[in-house]
């Protein structure tokens, strides 16, 4: 757990009045920790562990199969050598990701996105046994591996603690969790601002006081001690094992877990959020539940799908909250107070915004320090979602394009069940032929605060998801800019042809833009994972949709298909 303990400041103003003021909120990492060899930071400078014995090539003595010392194995991933500890930024890591933003023929610009890493215990399964466990004991290369640990463990002793010690380490601990997230805005800029510059820190608060723990760690045995006040017990989360973030699938059994574990200080937590929503909102909200909040059975600790749909709950509610204080136009008559710095808005602009936006997050965990683009590395991809953004995968054994995400529109069963127990709610179809939920294209947002009493949501779609090494070859975030108007084999196959991340964005934004004709606004991430380099194998490359990629073009550059 990220051991974050924020404190207040107090405040004495005139009249002799005191309120406290929340400490500054560190901004957000939107660079990576990696470590370098120091010879490639250094080329010139020799290192102190190399062989530096500075023999002519005559006097060397190459290796004969007759030595009786065998060569020794390759040495356990992450294993500290002469490195350097670096910060790089994730724009700056081309070959790593790519982003690529573009208005269309909007006057501006309402998408926003964000890429780096967030202070979140580890999530990713453990990472399993070591095949060579099954060689005989006495073999060396068994004591080889013994003794590289215990040089492995002699070293973090020394130097562990300070949040950098190895390759990609949090401050908690854990390997980095990388976060990856866009935002499609509607009626304007505010809420998709909002999600870009505060969702993260809702989150983690969310994991702060949830006692969200690492699945990394060893299981601790949870005493049955009664909880007070609003203080969550330690927890265990090496035993939580939410597979798929489905709610109708049970949670995994949990040992040693008190019963009132899921009663005491979680249930209280997720109680009083909903009554914010029921007596400040009311409406939908007046019997909502989501099943994430449901208490497993048997008890167990929270996971990290509690925490993030809490976290977009209380999110949600904070912005049209802040709204609904605010003036309609600059001609209503301001408050008395509009000057004093306590009535500053704290989110958004001076008036009220009727609007909203929608979000697709993508959090990547791993079991180890190795970085999830890593051939050999496993990790785990837990998604959020709400609206009509997109996330795809490529698959690196057939090159298909893998949906990770469902468009949450009027006409989706799900949603349509969903909505239709509200009585207010009206569904109609426009005149392009798509059904509208009163005037709405999108069931879940945020914002939208006319709407809300209606069953606008902002509660995420979970989906979990255990890659392993070199399983895909890279993900992709759209916009429903993009999605709208290319397909999800198009988006894949135009990346394939790409030779870097950033090239790709480039490409998807590019055709997209030049094959629409809404023009709307078209932002797209492009995140390299473990089967890059092998992109253009499964599916033939980008040749399947090249010959439909061809024709739209020459289909959107006639003058004569532009024409109603």
């Amino acid at each position: 757990m990220c051991n974050r303990t924020p404190s207040k400041t107090l405040f004495t103003i005139a009249g002799g009045f005191t309120f406290s003021s929340d400490p500054p909120r560190r901004t957000f990492h939107n660079y990576f920790v990696t470590h370098l060899p120091t010879s490639s930071l250094h080329p010139d400078s020799h290192s102190a562990s190399g062989p530096g014995h500075g023999l002519p090539r005559s006097a060397s003595k190459p290796h004969t199969p007759s030595s009786s010392k065998s060569p020794s194995p390759a040495p356990l991933v992450g294993v500290t050598r002469d490195t350097t500890v670096v910060r790089i930024p994730i724009r700056s890591a081309k070959h790593h990701f790519g982003v690529s933003v573009s208005r269309g023929t909007r006057p501006y610009n309402e998408d926003s996105y964000q890429a780096g890493v967030i202070e979140l215990p580890a999530f990713a399964k453990r990472a399993p046994l070591n095949l060579t466990s099954r060689a005989p004991a006495s073999s060396p290369l068994q004591a080889y591996r013994a003794d590289q640990r215990k040089k492995l463990e002699e070293q973090q002793a020394k130097g562990g603690g300070d949040g950098e010690g190895t390759s990609a380490e949090s401050a908690s601990g854990d390997p980095q969790v990388f976060y990856f997230g866009v935002f499609d805005g509607h009626g304007g800029a505010e809420c998709s601002d909002f999600l870009k510059e505060r969702l993260h820190n809702y989150i983690e608060d969310a994991a702060e006081v949830y006692g969200l723990e690492s699945t990394l760690k060893a299981k601790a045995k949870i005493e049955n001690k009664p909880v007070t006040g609003g203080e969550a017990p330690s927890s265990s989360a090496g035993q939580e094992k939410d597979k798929v973030d489905n709610p109708e699938k049970p949670q995994e059994n949990a040992a040693n877990i008190p019963a009132n574990l899921a009663t005491s200080p979680y249930t209280r937590l997720q109680s009083t959020l909903l009554s914010r929503w029921a007596d400040q909102v009311g409406g939908y909200f007046s019997r909502f539940h989501p099943p994430a909040f449901t208490p497993p059975t048997p008890p167990s600790p929270p996971t990290a799908s509690t925490v993030l749909t809490h976290a977009f709950l209380n999110a949600d509610l904070d912005f049209i909250l802040a709204q609904s204080r605010k003036r309609i136009s600059a001609n209503d008559d301001a408050p008395l107070n509009a000057s004093d710095i306590l009535h500053s808005p704290s989110i958004g602009g001076p008036l009220r915004f009727a609007g909203g936006s929608t979000c697709s997050l993508a959090l990547i965990s791993t079991p180890t320090p190795t970085p999830f683009w890593h051939p050999s590395s496993p990790s785990t991809l837990l998604i959020a979602h709400v609206g009509d953004t997109r996330i795809l995968l490529c698959r690196t054994a057939d090159g298909k394009a893998c949906p990770q995400t469902t468009d949450h529109h009027p006409s989706s069963p799900g949603e349509a069940s969903r909505l239709r127990r509200s009585p207010a709610a009206q569904f109609v179809t426009d005149s392009f032929g798509e059904e509208r939920m009163s005037g709405l294209a999108n069931t879940r947002a945020f914002g939208d605060m006319q709407s809300k009493r209606l069953g606008v949501s902002a509660e995420p779609e979970l989906r979990r998801v255990e890659v392993a090494p070199a399983e895909y070859a890279f993900m992709v975030l759209v916009s429903d800019g993009v999605s709208g108007t290319v397909g999800d084999q198009e988006i894949v196959d135009l990346v394939k042809e790409a030779k870097t991340p950033e090239q790709g964005a480039k490409d998807v934004v590019g055709y997209a833009t030049e094959v629409s004709r809404e023009g709307d606004n078209c932002t797209c991430l492009v995140v390299r994972m473990g089967g890059w380099e092998r992109r253009s194998e499964g599916g033939g490359g980008g040749m399947g949709t090249r010959e439909a990629r061809e024709w739209r073009r020459k289909e959107a550059a006639d003058p004569r298909s532009r024409i109603s």
